[in-house]
């Protein structure tokens, strides 16, 4: 079989269903730092790193939320984004100040599990070990 050439990949989106595109991208907006893209229009909105990376949001008509942790017969997790920082609690902190929830259930001392707006988890995380 002949296989063709793959070809260059210069850039990779990612797209987050969700029921509100505009408070995901302000909510990213201001987590990461990041730059709002163009206003929100026709159901999507999105967010840019100073490197060009792009997260995209797209309204979805009847949105679940998905349940964390996975619970038979509900929405599960559809994306799962984990963001390191040096000081944990700080980085949590300015998570919840963003406007993320902290998760109920937590498996781990070295990250902590949030929910953004559209109730997608996601972590912040630590390189430090579990004891």
């Amino acid at each position: 079989m002949n296989t063709p050439k793959r070809p260059a990949i210069n850039r990779i989106n990612t797209v987050i269903d969700c029921g509100d595109a505009q408070i995901m991208a302000e909510f990213y907006s201001r987590l990461l730092g990041w730059e709002l893209a163009l206003p929100a229009a026709n159901g999507w909105a999105a967010v840019t790193s100073p490197e060009g990376a792009v997260f995209a949001f797209q309204e979805i008509e009847g949105y679940e939320p998905p349940v964390w942790p996975w619970e038979k017969g509900k929405q599960g997790q559809m994306i799962h984004l984990d963001f390191w920082v040096d000081n944990l609690e700080e980085g949590v902190e300015f998570a919840l100040a963003c406007g993320a929830v902290e998760a109920a259930q937590q498996f781990f001392t070295t990250s902590r599990t949030l929910l953004d707006p559209a109730g997608h988890p996601f972590c912040i995380d630590t390189d430090g070990e579990e004891p």
